[in-house]
């Protein structure tokens, strides 16, 4: 059985975090910290600095996407170097299989991209701009498919797709509709249905709902911290 502890959308400043005052609670009752992306408020190396005078405090893999916070500098790269120097792992359309407590974790991370869901989602089609927003969108579930297949590959006992935008509509309900399209796509969800995941996370949807499953039925976990309401939220997977 892997105890994790996810949470997304922790937005650190230069004056710290919101999981500074429960590290100690985590450490307890978690073997596995994964993180849904929007680390930084502003996308500041200096406000990530404060989020890895944390991280370096638990004795435990940190599995970690970017969000689209963290972008907004354009130094996500510099963000990225503090968290793998402090020794989180920090996935990018990547698989990775961790050692957890006797227990093989497969994490396929990647930040993800908006588009919208079956039915109104942006085409490829008309001005150049719209179609590099449909080059990402389908970018991100082939990118999603891809990472999957490298978890697959080294046979894991449980595997978790670790993204910030939402693969479903349902984790989306409270969020206005119109910004569906640029909270998450469906090309998502078909990528984690055509490889297969024991679950999927995902952050972003700040007014969203908790709780949703992919059209094959694979559960999907909103674990913004504004909808969690509560420092992370605790999960566990695998044989007892």
């Amino acid at each position: 059985m892997i105890r994790m502890a996810a949470i997304g959308d922790i937005h650190y400043g230069v004056e710290g975090g919101p999981l500074g005052p429960h590290l100690e609670q985590l450490a307890q009752e978690a073997d596995v910290l994964l993180v849904a992306g929007d680390l930084t408020q502003h996308g500041d190396p200096e406000e990530a600095g404060e989020l890895v005078r944390d991280l370096e405090r638990l004795e435990m893999p940190k599995v970690i996407v970017l969000g689209n916070h963290d972008y907004h500098q354009d130094r996500e790269a510099d963000i990225v170097a503090l968290l793998e120097a402090a020794g989180a792992i920090v996935l990018e359309s990547e698989g990775e299989v961790v050692q957890v407590d006797g227990t093989r974790l497969g994490v396929a991370g990647l930040k993800g991209f908006g588009g919208g869901f079956a039915g109104c989602s942006v085409t490829d089609f008309g001005e150049p701009e719209v179609r590099l927003f449909a080059h990402l969108m389908s970018r991100a579930g082939a990118d999603l498919g891809t990472a999957l297949e490298a978890v697959r590959d080294q046979d894991p006992d449980v595997t978790v797709a670790l993204l910030h935008y939402a693969p479903v509509e349902a984790t989306l309900v409270g969020e206005p509709p119109q910004l569906w399209p640029f909270l998450g796509n469906y090309l998502l969800a078909e990528a984690v249905d055509r490889v297969g995941a024991d679950l999927v996370l995902h952050g972003h949807a700040h007014h969203g709902s908790p709780r949703g499953r992919t059209p094959k039925g694979r559960p999907v976990l909103n674990v913004a911290q504004p909808v969690l309401k509560k420092p992370y939220e605790l999960i566990e997977l695998g044989a007892a």
